[in-house]
C-alpha cells in the first residue's frame, strides 16, 4: 500500500491506528491526517521507540489493514453477486 492510498483512507483507517496505538490523540490523528511520515513519527513519540522500530510497526499495519480491507471489499463482493 502506498502513501497515496493511505492519505485517500485516512478516515476509514483511524479506527483501525486507534485500536493499534491507543495511545495517540484524537488532536494526534488530525496531524497526522494520513500522512506515513507523521504517523511514524507520532508512534515514535507517544510509545518512546526507535524510528526504525515506528517505521516496522507501520508498515505491519499497513499490510495487516490492507489485507483486511481486501477481504471485506470480495466479501461484499461476493454478497452483492449472489
Amino acid at each position: 500500500m502506498n502513501s497515496d492510498r493511505i492519505e485517500g483512507n485516512w478516515h476509514q483507517m483511524v479506527g483501525s491506528v486507534k485500536e493499534k496505538w491507543g495511545k495517540l490523540t484524537d488532536d494526534d490523528l488530525k496531524v497526522i491526517e494520513g500522512s506515513v511520515e507523521r504517523l511514524v513519527g507520532k508512534v515514535q513519540e507517544r510509545y518512546g521507540i526507535a524510528i526504525e522500530e515506528a517505521h516496522k510497526q507501520v508498515e505491519e499495519w499497513k499490510k495487516t489493514w490492507q489485507a483486511t480491507a481486501t477481504a471485506k471489499t470480495e466479501t461484499d463482493l461476493h454478497r452483492k453477486a449472489s
